[in-house]
């Protein structure tokens, strides 16, 4: 998550997973960690089916037209989730994969999990925020949307999502995470007690990797806002407003379903920032030889290898030892002396010259032929990680080709979503490498 929450977390379960952690962001990574797992084992879509997710978690699946949506049961042979059949198709999806997100909670056996919570406890709004957000994670995991230079407007939003067969919450999540544009998202809930007026608390903040940070979760929505105009699923309106970083923003929201016990439904709200944050540049992808980055400076050069490599061989890897030799040396000496289970989520820094680096991330098992594809997207996001701290701490910018997508199998979908989510909104400036397109050839007739 973009911001530090400002949400006083009081529900036990919640507690019991986050430990000191953000919940915010314990969640998002417990989540993604499920959904990494099951890419590598060729998990595809879109439509992505969450049962895949609850396979992985040996959990039974079974229709139960009695209940209202969904339940997670703790039986003798393991865990059940019950759905109701009857539901629309995207409802029935959504509930499905917020029910497996309770299996996350170490306490999810200890009562049956209904989707929509229990009324009677007041926080428990907290765990089924938590589960939601997880469930967007399942539905329409990293890498299944593709970023674009606009974005359309709510309705039009409303009418896309029904594409990919998810619920708005779902898609506008992974839009703004996606997204070039500066922008953001945010989810707000009713309170209302006897005749006070109705008013809105902001539950969350999603922003896109250029977008200013906005420090709003937890904080009360003015009563003058726009969004208290969506009184019912659907209803869309906007309006340029100052409350989200003190400065007029165009807000566009829509009417969402509600959480237990409100009459009135709650409120996404799509913002759209004047100008990017200074320091954070989107990808910047160019038609051009990875051997020769480009701008000044330090420089770091990703290339991705194998647990198994003890030199570079295979295609860009076999070119930057051609151009690179001494390096290549500096990778032979450094690899040898890791064990193959310690090699994978490394990475192996070369100096190639005085401003260029040479990262080796070690985050593709084994080579050849694979019924599944060969990365290892944990591995690469802890090489990320690594390559991110070391540009931090040169000033360096990062270089690639589109890493991960040849013989490891890998989706650049979901690895194009890492590198914004761990080098963009950390401040590094990213160059992709795409090899200029072939002329065509004369065709003699």
């Amino acid at each position: 998550m973009q911001n530090a929450p400002a949400i006083n977390w009081t529900n036990e379960s919640v507690k019991a997973f986050a430990k000191n952690a953000d919940p915010l962001e314990a969640i998002e990574r417990a989540a993604r960690a499920l959904v990494l797992k099951a890419r590598e084992s060729g998990w595809e879509g879109p439509p992505f089916n969450p049962l895949r997710i609850a396979e992985m978690l040996d959990v039974q699946i079974e229709a139960n037209s009695s209940i209202a949506d969904a339940r997670l049961v703790a039986t003798e042979s393991g865990p059940k989730i019950e759905f109701n059949p009857q539901q629309p198709r995207e409802r029935v999806r959504f509930s499905i994969a917020h029910e497996v997100a309770h299996m996350l909670f170490p306490d999810w056996h200890d009562q049956i999990r209904n989707r929509g919570g229990q009324k009677e406890i007041a926080d428990d709004w907290q765990l089924e925020m938590l589960c939601n957000l997880a469930a967007s994670e399942f539905v329409l995991p990293i890498g299944s949307l593709s970023s674009a230079s606009t974005v359309p407007s709510i309705e039009d939003l409303m009418r896309q999502r029904r594409e990919y067969d998810v619920s708005a919450e779902a898609f506008l999540i992974r839009l703004a995470k996606i997204s070039t544009q500066p922008i953001g998202v945010f989810f707000a809930s009713p309170h209302q007690s006897g005749k006070a007026e109705r008013r809105y608390t902001v539950n969350y903040f999603v922003g896109s990797p250029t977008a200013p940070k906005a420090q709003i979760s937890g904080t009360d929505v003015p009563a003058s806002s726009v969004i208290h105009s969506c009184t019912a699923i659907g209803y869309t309106d906007r309006s340029v407003e100052s409350w989200v970083i003190g400065s007029p923003t165009q807000i566009e929201c829509v009417g969402i379903p509600a959480y237990p016990g409100n009459v009135y439904p709650r409120v996404a709200g799509l913002v759209r920032f004047d100008r990017a944050q200074v320091d954070l540049k989107p990808i910047r992808i160019l038609h051009g030889n990875i051997l020769e980055p480009r701008n000044g400076g330090q420089k770091i050069i990703c290339q991705l290898v194998n647990d198994k490599a003890g030199t570079w061989g295979g295609g860009v890897a076999r070119k930057m030892a051609g151009r690179f030799p001494d390096a290549e040396v500096q990778f032979r000496e450094q690899i040898v002396h890791l064990p193959r289970s310690e090699r994978l989520g490394r990475a192996i820094f070369s100096q190639a010259s005085d401003e260029i680096t040479i990262a080796s991330l070690i985050a593709q098992e084994g080579h050849g032929p694979s019924l599944f594809p060969r990365i290892r997207y944990s591995a690469l996001k802890n090489c990320l990680e690594a390559v991110t701290q070391r540009a931090k701490e040169t000033g360096a910018t990062v270089h690639m080709p589109r890493i991960g997508t040849g013989s490891a199998g890998g989706d650049w979908g979901t690895v194009e979503e890492m590198l914004d989510d761990i080098m963009v909104r950390a401040g590094v400036f990213v160059t992709v490498y795409d090899p200029p397109p072939r002329r065509p050839q004369l065709e003699l007739f």
